[in-house]
């Protein structure tokens, strides 16, 4: 099925998805300076990088919980889940609209609205896969090998995620981190925990927003090939390209 890649309201590329919702075709590129930073190589899109790049933004294989909840819902990989939720993430503003149809991002981005967290559930073990569930939720394009899942508190956007057998200490790590660094005068993410069944889990606040959006250190340096320093594991960008 053909989809156009959008970013916000940008549309950067014609694009065709395969069954299991990998790109299996670039037709045309519209505005390559608003592609994922590190897919355009010599003012060129690198067909391969654009598709790592989508594939990336999927729930990863060795994410806890994952292969149950694709048995629940009778898929073979999490790439299926991408196009249930138009690719939309809560990290940045990319998203595929259908051809043919006319979707504002205004009216559909997680940032403004609400979304299901019945996948979310699904891959905490809570519940089953039912005809009534909806698939529209930012735990499609979730990253990282831990459980986790978002939900909205207060009008806010929270990242819950478990921890690792046999200690579970990663969710205490990040809460002690988040204390030091603001001891420290470091700017940082906020992190608390909660307990469920005697395990911790640590939550936070989604610290991008409509206008902004994280690109990967990894990213940074798939697009500078000669040596650069990198102090930081990632960057926070402003949406807003030339």
């Amino acid at each position: 099925m053909e989809y156009i890649l959008m970013h916000r309201t940008k549309e950067t590329a014609r694009i065709e998805l395969d069954e299991f919702s990998n790109i299996a075709s670039i037709y045309e590129v519209y505005d390559s300076q608003h592609l994922p930073v590190g897919t355009v190589q010599k003012e060129v899109v690198n067909k391969r990088a654009l598709a790592k790049w989508w594939s990336g933004r999927s729930i990863p294989a060795s994410r806890q919980g994952l292969k149950e909840a694709l048995q629940e819902l009778g898929m073979t990989v999490s790439q299926e889940l991408l196009d249930k939720c138009y690719g939309l993430s809560l990290s940045d503003q990319y998203w595929i609209l259908p051809k043919g149809e006319r979707i504002a991002w205004e009216a559909i981005n997680f940032f403004d609205h609400s979304f299901s967290e019945d996948v979310g559930n699904l891959l905490f073990g809570h519940g089953s896969a039912s005809e009534s569930m909806s698939l529209v939720s930012p735990d499609n394009t979730s990253d990282g090998q831990l459980m986790k899942k978002w939900k909205i508190a207060d009008g806010k956007r929270i990242l819950m995620k478990g921890s690792s057998k046999p200690y579970y200490q990663e969710a205490l790590c990040e809460v002690i981190a988040s204390r030091i660094a603001g001891r420290l005068g470091i700017n940082h993410v906020e992190y608390s925990v909660i307990w469920e069944n005697e395990e911790p889990f640590s939550l936070c606040e989604d610290f991008i927003t409509r206008d902004t959006e994280l690109i990967s250190a990894s990213h940074i340096m798939n697009a500078f090939k000669s040596p650069i320093i990198c102090q930081s594991t990632n960057i926070i960008s402003s949406v807003q390209r030339s």
